[in-house]
């Protein structure tokens, strides 16, 4: 057993003993009931039979591992030392596990000369990069807290998280998108305005930056190689402060960083909400995806991750580049943001064998007119997460794609994400229409949201869960972070979900987007997946809207596939068929594309208020 015991000034809880349970056997008996054991033992905490109530406990079979991030770069660079670790294509970069680490420790050298230490939080602000990925390495191999950074924010949005945090380094992006950051981030700090005037040549010892906006902001690094003024560090002025003396300074710091210790802060804009500083440990991410590498198969063989998903969101610089380093496997990154065609373009020329994304990327990725004329056999496998996936998208992405062991994935950014995964023998069915069984190490349970009480298999209720996962607190919050974790552990999600009696779970809706339509539950996931049975419907969403007499009414989103058209008429009639007469939509929005968050998640509340515009309510 191990115990981890979280500070309580950072609004941090204690969380009970979690057991440390060794590679996931899966079998089915004479009454085809699934069994997970080691090639050693049957797992001791398994389920039996079938389930009555929504509880369960995952497999406890795999031990925890105890390596931090900078032990696990390490260890990937003694194992696996030769294999291509990251190609950046945009970059026209290619590095293997050992190159990595050189890297990782000169940059990681860098920042200690300018005096970052163990517990200071460093701000990667930019999309996908070699220098993104190094970032990370270099923190967590000097014990710096990493802060993720959307790059779609602005300047109050940057200010916001930087100052909630106390963030002492910045490692800045020129440009993402057609948004110049710098441009932004000299709103809040007017030092790096570069019409201004300041002495060039200060001691790298004196903090380099100051701004009342931002107290504990002390250093920016841009990732450029132009000459910069005015308190900036260039990529390559950090890469150069590394000695000798300080590279061997970094490893002799791996003695002293603990697996318990916090290594990243993510903020979760969510789509509801501010945004709070989701705080996990290096044993929360790195066990995380060391056990979502074993289910996607990663140990079996050498694979090719195509990542097309954000370094700055846990899908990728967790899920993708950890598990990657626990397996030897490489990651691809096609572009600096998500781009389907250079993703497709990416899997046909490095031959890539898994691929990670959101539905509504692999949405776009299956309607590109000319999909067929790439090469996309080498793929066998790959995540969908970050929202459900519907049914239909799925079909596609074992029958175009060749992804015939593509995995669902659900969880949270605050679980480090995974909570829920499809297993590798699991039917067509099950991942089509489940989100899978409860991760490793992972207590699940379903509760009625008023009573707290554990609702019985398949009835709709809140998914809760407990374990290594979840983050140790929302960074100097404890309000917050008391509202979604128990005292005994138990974190909620927000997500309404059932259980079945084989364990699977799936997801119903969000507590927020139930609709109450005249006294009548209904759940848009449900309307969703039928809309997405419709050969003309690309995307559907549904958000409900307010109605004098019912309270609420639906409202259904509609992006239609190209070269189709369609009408509300022909799909009231469509849904009719399908659904209860209280479920069929009332209000139809036919747009081109949908609000989302950077990561592919649709901000349903930010749809929501459109639809109150529009329809005039």
């Amino acid at each position: 057993m191990f115990s981890c015991y979280l500070r309580r000034n950072n609004g941090f809880l204690p969380f009970r003993k979690v057991p440390i349970l060794n590679i996931l056997r899966f079998t089915r008996d004479n009454n085809n009931t699934k069994n997970i054991s080691t090639f050693e033992r049957k797992c001791g905490l398994q389920q039996q039979g079938k389930l009555i109530n929504s509880y369960l406990s995952g497999p406890r079979d795999i031990p925890l591992i105890k390596l931090t991030l900078g032990q696990l770069l390490q260890q990937a660079a003694d194992r696996f030392g030769d294999r291509t670790a990251a190609v950046f294509i945009h970059q026209d970069i290619r590095k293997t596990f050992h190159q990595v680490l050189v890297d990782a420790d000169k940059a990681a050298a860098g920042l200690r000369s300018l005096g970052l230490k163990r517990g200071d939080r460093i701000g990667i602000w930019g999309p996908n990069s070699y220098e993104w990925l190094l970032t990370q390495w270099a923190a967590a191999r000097i014990g710096l807290i990493l802060v993720n950074i959307n790059p779609a924010y602005q300047a109050e949005e940057l200010r916001y998280v930087l100052e909630k945090v106390g963030v002492k380094a910045l490692v800045v992006a020129k440009h993402f998108r057609n948004t110049n950051l710098m441009d932004i981030l000299s709103q809040l700090v007017p030092q790096l305005d570069p019409n201004r005037n300041t002495n060039q040549h200060e001691d790298t010892q004196k903090p380099l930056v100051s701004c009342y906006l931002i107290p504990t902001l002390e250093r920016v690094i841009v990732m450029s190689d132009e000459p910069q003024n005015n308190g900036v560090l260039r990529w390559q002025d950090l890469m150069e402060l590394a000695s000798t003396a300080l590279i061997a300074e970094i490893h002799n710091l791996q003695r002293d960083i603990q697996v318990d210790d916090a290594a990243n802060i993510q903020f979760t804009s969510g789509t509801t909400g501010s945004p709070k500083g989701a705080t996990l440990s290096h044993n929360n991410i790195v066990n995380n995806s060391y056990n979502v590498g074993l289910r996607v198969g990663y140990h079996q063989k050498e694979h090719k991750i195509c990542v097309p998903v954000p370094l700055y969101h846990c899908f990728g610089c967790g899920l993708a580049v950890l598990a990657a380093a626990s397996f030897g496997a490489a990651c691809v990154f096609p572009s600096p943001v998500f781009s389907a065609r250079e993703a497709v373009k990416a899997i046909h020329h490095e031959r890539c064998t898994s691929l990670y994304g959101t539905p509504t990327m692999f949405v776009d990725i299956l309607n590109l007119p000319d999909l067929k004329q790439y090469d996309l056999k080498s793929l066998s496998t790959g995540i969908m997460a970050g929202a459900p996936c519907p049914e239909e998208i799925a079909k596609g992405t074992i029958k175009d794609l060749n992804m015939k062991d593509f995995a669902i994935l659900y969880g949270m950014t605050e679980c480090s994400p995974a909570t829920f995964m499809t297993l590798p023998n699991d039917s067509f069915d099950l991942r089509c229409s489940t989100i899978g069984y409860p991760g490793e190490h992972v207590e699940v349970k379903i509760v009625d949201p008023q009573t707290n009480e554990v609702v019985p298999i398949n009835t709709p209720g809140e998914i809760c869960t407990r374990g290594y996962n979840t983050m140790l607190g929302y960074w100097n919050q404890p309000d917050k972070t008391s509202e979604i974790i128990s005292e005994d552990g138990w974190i909620r999600s927000g997500d309404l979900g059932v259980l079945n009696e084989d364990g699977y779970g799936k997801i119903v809706g969000r507590i927020k987007d139930m609709i109450i339509r005249g006294g009548e539950n209904v759940y848009p996931r449900e309307i969703e997946e039928i809309l997405h049975a419709h050969p003309s419907v690309q995307e559907a969403q549904v958000v409900g809207v307010p109605d004098e007499r019912l309270g609420e009414e639906i409202c259904a989103w509609i992006r239609c596939k190209p070269q189709t058209h369609l009408d509300s008429l022909e799909l009231k009639k469509f849904c009719s068929e399908k659904m209860a007469y209280f479920k069929v939509p009332k209000y139809w929005m036919f747009k081109d594309k949908f609000p989302l968050t950077v990561t592919g998640k649709v901000k349903k509340f930010v749809m929501r208020d459109i639809s109150v515009k529009e329809l005039g309510l």
